[in-house]
């Protein structure tokens, strides 16, 4: 029989021993008792044990500065959970739940229609939670004259049915329009509740001349570069340098400026919910991590530029 020596001077390996070892070490690999080892589980799925400790969380932008500051609070006060936060978009989110990828998908609007029905076709029931409250601010240069726009003004200037500063009381330049990009919710908002004002059977779109930014902190940049722009952006994320316009529902007024206090009391017109998604009742450390989020976690949310639940 044919052996191998091990130049260490150990006893030989015969080739019969080493097929054997390889036949096991198959057989453990495929039943999966090899999975446990060189680190944590990941929950992604409702319903699962409290021996799961990594929650992965997706999805909104505007979310991702409060969802990250959530995490690292949470896991100080819990450090046997690590808790995953990256953005991409509400949609990029929301597919990532409904494919079973992600524990948590963040969104700054609601699922759609079809969302839903994709997920449900996936066998996945969404369960929403709304988790703090959000003002999208329209932000002009501060060397902008324009303090006052309705949103019927707002609408036509996004269509490009208004191209000059001059026909909204401003200087006679050009409109430059800045817009999040269509995979984030803040755009998905804007479009329904401010270009189409709320109708359902609005079929108005961005003006085509509509400058696409992947990030918040590409249009705040473009905002001070460019006295000719206009954009919009979640509270959270308007800077001092940025001059917020106040906005009506109608021309009669009152034109209101976006805060804490005129998101609370609904006077300010362009306000929404923020969320969470899960796929299914959450349970073990999801169920944990967001009830935290919805009692002591909400204490982070104003410091972070966005409005409680209560």
């Amino acid at each position: 029989m044919t052996h191998m020596r091990d130049r260490r001077g150990l006893p030989p390996i015969s080739m019969l021993q080493l097929s054997f070892l390889a036949i096991c070490l198959a057989l453990l690999m495929s039943s999966g008792m090899l999975s446990g080892c060189g680190g944590k589980k990941s929950e992604t799925g409702a319903g699962v044990g409290d021996h799961t400790r990594i929650i992965e969380n997706k999805g909104s932008d505007t979310l991702v500065n409060l969802a990250l500051a959530w995490a690292e609070a949470y896991m100080e006060a819990h450090p046997e959970v690590s808790v995953s936060v990256t953005g991409g978009g509400s949609g990029t989110g929301i597919a990532a739940m409904i494919n079973g990828t992600v524990s948590i998908a963040n969104a700054s609007r609601e699922m759609k229609p079809e969302e839903i029905a994709a997920a449900k076709a996936n066998g996945v029931s969404p369960v929403e939670f709304a988790v703090a409250h959000d003002a999208i601010a329209v932000v002009v240069s501060p060397s902008n004259p324009v303090q006052y726009l309705t949103i019927k003004q707002i609408s036509d200037i996004y269509t490009g049915e208004i191209q000059n500063w001059m026909e909204v009381g401003g200087e006679n330049r050009p409109i430059v329009l800045l817009s999040r990009e269509s995979n984030s919710g803040t755009y998905v908002y804007f479009l329904e509740n401010v270009i189409r004002m709320g109708n359902s059977k609005s079929k108005l779109l961005f003006s085509p001349d509509t400058l696409l930014m992947p990030s918040s902190e590409g249009i705040s940049s473009e905002i001070r570069q460019n006295p000719n722009a206009i954009g919009y952006d979640g509270l959270g994320y308007v800077t001092g340098d940025q001059k917020v316009i106040a906005v009506s529902k109608s021309g009669n007024g009152p034109f209101v400026v976006p805060s804490a206090q005129t998101v609370k009391n609904g006077s300010y017109p362009i306000a929404r919910p923020l969320y969470m998604y899960t796929g299914g009742e959450p349970a073990g450390q999801i169920k944990d991590y967001i009830e935290w989020i919805l009692n002591g976690g909400q204490t982070l949310v104003a410091k972070l530029g966005f409005v409680p639940l209560q």
